[in-house]
């Protein structure tokens, strides 16, 4: 284990049912995030503007660099239907230097590093 380089991920929940993976793809290929894992749908329960509300909903949890934060959040705001999407951002406060050195590369240009979710 070694300390980040900086990298983080964010929670999202977005889009109702079925719309996530083509925003996930979207993140990744403009290189705004190294993986985006999108999770099944789920039921969520929330107030908003003084009521009670229930939707289902997918999470994302994205996989990027703190240096993108900004430039991610702003491409959000432009696919995300919500007037107030989701953005919890988690920093990693310790994980292995292969992947972080992948994430960094994922983001920024370079090699692809080691395909860790892959057998050889």
């Amino acid at each position: 284990m070694t300390q980040p380089a900086q990298q983080v991920a964010i929670v999202l929940t977005t889009f109702g049912v079925g719309q996530s993976m083509a925003v996930a793809r979207a993140l990744v290929e403009e290189r705004l995030a190294a993986c985006v894992n999108v999770l099944p749908a789920m039921a969520s329960v929330y107030r908003w503007q003084g009521e009670v509300q229930q939707e289902a909903e997918e999470q994302m949890v994205i996989k990027t660099t703190a240096d993108r934060l900004a430039d991610l959040e702003a491409r959000l705001r432009q696919l995300h239907p919500y007037g107030l999407p989701e953005f919890l951002v988690i920093s990693a406060d310790a994980s292995s230097e292969a992947y972080l050195r992948w994430i960094g590369e994922a983001v920024h240009g370079g090699p692809e590093g080691p395909l860790y979710h892959r057998a050889v």
